[in-house]
């Protein structure tokens, strides 16, 4: 099955002043984007997960990233690497979602084996590697293969998106 995806993280803004006879801006626009083509070589991408998933209060689960989870056509997915990673928070939340630090197998190519990424209600983290990135974040079956998704807090759940794009060699 072919992949086409393209990835983006964007920020724009302005910055404005006013003067006794002006008004003074500076603009920004900051933008990292990657279109992969389908395969695993450099500016590819062969697998992808996608799912809305609920965490019941104070729950965790490890998202075993070579293997376990399964594409939209029930396929099992095992990644070598992933190139683009999105976790967003549902709005509704009460409690925030804490992302990393797996207890075991840790996946650390992103964040070590015990830092987490803090996904408070509403926001979104996305991660994407560079087109001419041969290596995107590397997956090591059965050693650094878990990555962590955790509810903060006690009282009541949490919903959160995820989308993994990667490649299988």
């Amino acid at each position: 099955m072919p992949l086409i995806s393209s990835l983006s993280v964007a920020a724009s803004a302005e910055l404005t002043s006013a003067a006794d006879l002006a008004t003074g801006a500076v603009p920004l626009t900051v933008r990292h984007a990657v279109s992969l083509a389908s395969g695993t070589g450099v500016g590819k991408a062969d697998r992808i997960f996608h799912d809305r998933r609920t965490l019941a209060a104070s729950a965790t689960e490890d998202l075993d990233l070579a293997g376990v989870l399964l594409d939209s056509f029930g396929a099992a997915i095992t990644f070598a690497r992933i190139k683009g990673l999105i976790i967003k928070a549902a709005a509704a939340n009460t409690n925030n979602v804490v992302v990393g630090a797996a207890a075991a197998n840790p996946w650390t190519a992103l964040l070590g084996a015990t830092g987490t990424l803090i996904v408070r209600p509403g926001t979104a983290v996305a991660v994407a590697a560079g087109e001419a990135d041969p290596t995107g974040y590397a997956v090591t079956a059965g050693t650094a293969d878990m990555l962590k998704v955790a509810n903060s807090g006690a009282g009541t759940s949490v919903t959160y998106d995820v989308v993994l794009i990667g490649a299988s060699a």
